[in-house]
């Protein structure tokens, strides 16, 4: 009997490789109510890894009063740092941040930063421009401590204080974590407004090098995310962050809701003859299982579909 679903695997891979940076054990399970536990963390990292995914961001080394969710950051880390071949970036808010990181032995490292001045109060509890520059400050001492660093800027779109953002102030936060030797930078659909005529224009202001090294990361809030992502990739993104089975959100900001589930994406990429490394069923079965871990059902459409 033939499958009453298109196999998105079937397509001989025609267009350029394209990297998926998993967020769920960090950004998605920060936004959870519920802690998981570290034992859990582990193996929901060691099964994404095997998955397939090789970029994972494994945690963040935040004061635990901020995200308790991530209190244990440290022991987390320690357990999944020799994963072979998986890439493990961990979020850090500040030099102590980075201190922990590197007694922890990351070798990849992200900070953030806003492009609006009202995220940056809410969330960071100071301007964008002090925010720019603590975050220039940590990038450079992992720089020269011999770390990758990631750049992270939240509210690319629109802010739920200032509502639809420029895009010159983008640009200038973005071009300014490159210039200090950020060597990739996501933009931050933080509360899922992104429209693909945004992200068009947006994504159309960058050069082919600057495109070459910036991700997006959508939110699918008003069901834009496949479409926002299809629009960037049309215009030179190769990068996109996405979280196994949707998790997530921003807790800093309310109406927003779940990232782009990676499962999502890998359907729409493997349809499309772009081959990703992701064993989906195996990916469909890890969303499946922390989902019954948090007690409610994944919101990735594809997750329902196939574990039906």
């Amino acid at each position: 009997m033939s499958s009453a679903f298109p196999d998105p695997h079937a397509a001989a891979s025609t267009l350029p490789e394209v990297t998926i940076c998993e967020v769920g054990p960090r950004d998605g399970l920060q936004a959870e109510g519920q802690i998981i536990a570290a034992e859990d963390k582990v193996a929901f990292i060691e099964r994404l890894g095997a998955a397939g995914l090789r970029t994972i961001e494994a945690t963040s080394f935040v004061a635990p009063t901020w995200v308790p969710q991530l209190a244990d950051s440290a022991e987390v880390f320690a357990k999944v740092r020799r994963l072979e071949g998986v890439r493990l970036p961990v979020l850090v808010p500040n030099e102590l941040g980075l201190e922990r990181a590197l007694d922890a032995g990351a070798e990849t490292i992200a900070v953030f930063v806003s492009a609006t001045e009202s995220f940056a109060r809410n969330n960071l509890n100071t301007g964008w421009r002090e925010a720019l520059a603590d975050a220039e400050a940590v990038t450079s001492s992992a720089l020269a401590a011999g770390l990758r660093v990631r750049g992270y800027v939240s509210m690319c779109f629109g802010d739920p204080w200032e509502g639809r953002v420029p895009v010159d102030d983008v640009l200038t936060v973005a071009r300014r974590l490159f210039e200090v030797g950020c060597s990739e930078v996501s933009l931050g659909d933080t509360i899922g407004v992104a429209t693909a005529g945004h992200v068009r224009e947006l994504v159309g202001r960058f050069t082919p090098v600057e495109r070459s090294r910036i991700a997006l990361h959508a939110h699918d809030t008003y069901g834009q995310a496949l479409a926002n992502v299809l629009t960037a990739l049309d215009g030179g993104v190769r990068i996109f962050d996405s979280s196994a089975g949707g998790l997530g959100g921003c807790p800093f900001a309310g109406s927003a809701t779940g990232n782009l589930a990676t499962e999502d994406l890998v359907w729409m990429l493997e349809g499309m003859g772009i081959h990703t490394g992701v064993d989906l069923h195996s990916l469909i079965a890890t969303s499946a299982w922390m989902a019954q871990l948090l007690d409610r059902s994944s919101p990735s459409a594809v997750v329902r579909a196939l574990s039906a």
